[in-house]
């Protein structure tokens, strides 16, 4: 790879994004960056105390401005958390600064992924959390698909499968 180029992976909760992320930078000798890992770091808390103390909106805005410093790097694989493109500037950004793929997932792979994971704050509520997906869903995935300059379905593959398709999509 002559010139450093990003990858930024948008998807659902439960697609992959980290897992599929280290393979795919792994695999071209690229530096792997979570947003999600780096809004824990920088803070030195956990996302789910986070949303507890300063709620989604307060979550959104530290996530809005550690995609903003993360996209100014070069030569990086970032996963993005499930809900960063529901900001308009974090999805410029996104578009801007490098190739976006769509990790698309069907609902019923997302709650077999996450139902043991207790660190998703979104999922921690009162309603069933295939009803929550589905909701999160109908929101977000016109804005991945938006910003995605091309999508790879994660249902029935290994990450490391995933990994290959989209290095063969980007022609490397």
């Amino acid at each position: 790879m002559a010139e450093k180029r990003n990858i930024f992976l948008v998807g659902p909760m439960g697609a992959g994004k980290s897992t599929i992320g280290r393979h795919l930078a792994d695999m071209l000798h690229l530096d792997f960056y979570d947003s999600d890992q780096e809004i824990e770091r920088r803070t030195g808390a956990d996302i789910a105390w986070v949303f507890d103390l300063e709620g989604e909106e307060g979550f959104r805005v530290r996530e809005e401005n550690v995609i903003q410093d993360l996209t100014e790097l070069q030569g990086i694989v970032l996963a993005t958390g499930g809900g960063s493109v529901i900001s308009k500037e974090t999805r410029n950004r996104l578009s801007a600064r490098g190739i976006v793929v769509y990790l698309e997932t069907p609902i019923e792979k997302q709650v077999a992924r996450t139902q043991r994971d207790k660190k998703r704050p979104l999922l921690q509520t009162e309603e069933e959390p295939k009803e929550v997906l589905e909701r999160l869903a109908a929101e977000r995935n016109p804005l991945y698909t938006e910003i995605a300059d091309f999508t790879v379905r994660t249902d029935e593959q290994s990450a490391r499968n995933v990994a290959n398709q989209i290095i063969e999509q980007l022609g490397f």
